[in-house]
């Protein structure tokens, strides 16, 4: 018997049932806030730096997938290699052989880590950081990791012992033995590592929430304070690596960094198929995987599938190229430079700040009376409803996809796909100038929406 099954046709037949099938099976949450902010659209293709909805009309995407969509959507670079590796028909995931796919892989990431000797291919980010942290307990026979406040490296039980947010952490204690400092206090680090039971530091080189980079030097020093003291450094490149602040990593906007252990995925999978990968020292995977009896002592049962190790190799591929980190150094420095020099225009609007295509807006008090009045209630009801208020009108009204930088935050992050260009900045510079203007002006519509938000979060306390 012949199963027949046809994507298209349950698509075309179901497909306009998507949120009430979320409401009812995933996470009904999800659906509720979408269409309280006006964010329930149907899209319904995608291409580049841009998706249509069913009424044909393009959006700007500025958010990427959280980061994933590093190349854009449907790169045909990556598109055909998925093509090619179906079409093989390998013979994958055997367990008991040595493919080639994962080996090229693991060559090509290490050219661009000339420190690191080997990787260990997973499925995400959070199991990415989840290896980092079993490599760096094993390997030093430590227990306790430190981290930063405020600091973003998954939502699994490991990662999220490292995560700065109490909001994710509050109601699934006890975690994993670890210590938060803040980023930049050497002070706080050198005496939590005082203590002799430290593994390893992570650390966001510029953190995800808020985009906050380390301090010039910060970096460097506590490499150093943890070698003297035996522990490791680690580097959460979920988001940062893969070019997106300029550089392939952003530790390496900070000479003489040299962490022990790097995590990277989003960027690496071209919007297909979920890839992690955790590079490391030598000496440490030596350690982990000592001997034969040991050989599956950390493991992932897709980890290096060939349909991901192929995204992987045509994503590294087309970074090299097409100049991708080049571009995204050179297309964010402009757009960085045109929102900061609006500062000076809004009150409104408090810093630019970033690398790359990782861009952090952020707004505060303003001076003026009548806004002041109209930003107090704001606050008094929850602190970031007035980044929430810019990220919807540049959506409904301008079709360009943002996000608030984190719970209770008034930052916009832009993390757009590394192939955007000056007309892409110039959409976004105009459509966020006439945000901008209409809060300013006292808009009625936007501070309508405003206390709607207002409503909205004090039926949710």
């Amino acid at each position: 018997m012949t199963t027949e099954f046809d994507l298209a046709k349950l698509l075309a037949e179901r497909g306009g049932e998507r949120y009430e099938l979320h409401a009812r099976h995933l996470n009904h949450q999800l659906p509720r806030l979408l269409r309280t902010i006006g964010f329930d659209k149907v899209y319904e293709r995608g291409e580049g730096a841009y998706f249509w909805d069913d009424e044909g009309n393009d959006y700007l995407d500025m958010l990427a997938g959280f980061g994933v969509m590093g190349l854009g959507r449907h790169h045909p670079v990556v598109r055909k290699a998925l093509h090619d590796v179906l079409d093989a028909s390998l013979a994958d995931l055997t367990r008991f052989d040595c493919p080639p796919l994962p080996g090229l892989l693991a060559e090509k990431l290490l050219a661009h880590s000339p420190h690191l000797d080997r990787v260990f291919f997973c499925n995400s980010g959070t199991e990415a950081v989840e290896t980092a942290l079993k490599f760096a307990r094993y390997a030093t026979g430590r227990p306790r990791i430190l981290y930063c406040a405020h600091a973003f490296h998954g939502l699994t039980a490991g990662s999220l012992s490292v995560n700065g947010e109490a909001a994710f952490r509050d109601g699934f204690a006890p975690l994993l033995p670890d210590t938060a400092v803040e980023l930049g206090d050497l002070a706080a680090l050198e005496r939590e590592l005082a203590r002799g039971d430290v593994a390893g530091f992570v650390v966001e080189p510029i953190q995800g929430k808020g985009v906050h980079e380390a301090p010039p030097g910060f970096l460097r020093a506590a490499q150093d304070s943890l070698r003297r003291h035996g522990a490791l450094l680690i580097a959460d490149e979920v988001q940062t690596g893969l070019g997106r602040t300029g550089d392939f990593y952003a530790h390496q906007h900070e000479d003489g960094v040299e962490p022990d252990l790097v995590c990277v995925a989003k960027a690496l999978s071209g919007g297909y198929v979920p890839v992690g990968a955790t590079l490391g020292k030598e000496w440490i995977f030596k350690k982990v995987y000592s001997s034969m009896d040991r050989v599956l002592v950390h493991s992932a049962s897709f980890g290096s599938n060939a349909q991901a190790m192929a995204a992987g190799l045509a994503v590294l591929s087309v970074i090299e190229d097409e100049q991708v980190v080049a571009n995204a150094r050179v297309t964010g420095e402009l757009l960085r430079t045109r929102l900061a020099a609006l500062v000076d225009r809004y009150e409104l609007l408090h810093e630019v700040r970033g690398r790359g295509l990782m861009i952090g807006v952020e707004f505060g008090r303003p001076s003026s009376l009548g806004l002041r009045s109209r930003w107090t209630m704001l606050q008094a009801a929850r602190k970031g409803l007035f980044a929430q208020m810019v990220v919807v009108p540049l959506l409904q009204r301008h079709r360009i996809l943002t996000q608030v930088s984190g719970d209770r935050l008034e930052v916009i992050k832009l993390i757009p796909p590394l192939i955007i260009g000056e007309p892409e900045v110039d959409r976004f510079v105009e459509a966020f100038t006439a945000v901008m203007d209409d809060a300013h002006g006292g808009s009625g519509l936007m501070w309508d929406f405003g206390k709607t938000l207002v409503k909205q979060a004090v039926a949710n306390r």
